[in-house]
């Protein structure tokens, strides 16, 4: 009775191209593949962290080395857009930069599209604008929580200034911000994995490596300005 129940709850379908799970029978649909490819993210962050701090030593090792650095520098951001109140937002910040960053490298190291699928086809999950519009989301949350934490209800009076003519410009600014953010991200991903993917399909040997080393860069940079613009807003 319970795997019926299962079944009808959760149905693993196919559609056009995309794996997809169907829920509940109720037309809500979420892409298998990038599930597929954000649990290998998350499974290689968690996995490195763990391996790296779960031995802590006295005179630090070259991962702790590594991943200090990479904390101080998430640090280093926080700080230069927040303030000094930026202490509490450094792990929100942080996680947004290291998952768009392995996110964006998958796709840069990984062309993901090569690997055949059945009836469908990988991808690095920032390639899926289902992806950077939850990232964007999320940020923006987070940026009427900091509002509504620090300033009560009166966060809203930000709205009427400095005139009150002003107000629908102003809530249009805060809907457009997760647009901005969401599609720059996805653009330029899904633009860096195209490319390598058509050099690798037509000449696999040399010409493809450049641009692979090009993406990895960019891909950072992508991940830098997302974490940039995060904190900032």
């Amino acid at each position: 009775m319970f795997h019926q129940h299962t079944k009808r709850v959760i149905r693993y379908i196919w559609c056009g191209s995309r794996p997809t799970f169907l829920l509940a029978n109720r037309g809500f649909q979420v892409h298998a593949q990038v599930l597929i490819t954000s649990w290998v993210v998350i499974a290689i962050l968690l996995g490195s962290a763990t391996l790296v701090v779960r031995n802590p030593q006295t005179i630090p090792t070259d991962g702790q080395n590594f991943f200090e650095y990479v904390l101080e520098f998430i640090r280093d951001v926080s700080k230069t857009q927040i303030g000094e109140e930026y202490g509490s937002w450094v792990p929100f910040i942080g996680t947004m930069f290291l998952f768009i960053f392995v996110s964006n490298w998958s796709g840069a190291l990984l062309p993901w599209k090569i690997i055949q699928l059945p009836h469908g086809e990988l991808a690095a999950p920032t390639n899926d604008i289902n992806t950077t519009v939850a990232l964007a989301l999320l940020t923006s949350v987070a940026y009427f929580y900091a509002g509504l934490t620090k300033k009560g209800l009166g966060y809203f009076g930000k709205y009427i200034q400095p005139t009150p003519i002003l107000l629908p410009i102003n809530i249009l600014e805060d809907f457009t911000k997760p647009l901005s953010l969401s599609f720059r991200l996805f653009g330029n991903i899904l633009a860096d994995e195209l490319v390598v993917v058509v050099l690798v399909s037509l000449v696999p040997s040399i010409v493809p490596i450049p641009v692979m080393f090009l993406g990895l860069f960019t891909s950072g940079i992508q991940a830098l300005i997302f974490a940039t613009l995060a904190a900032a807003i």
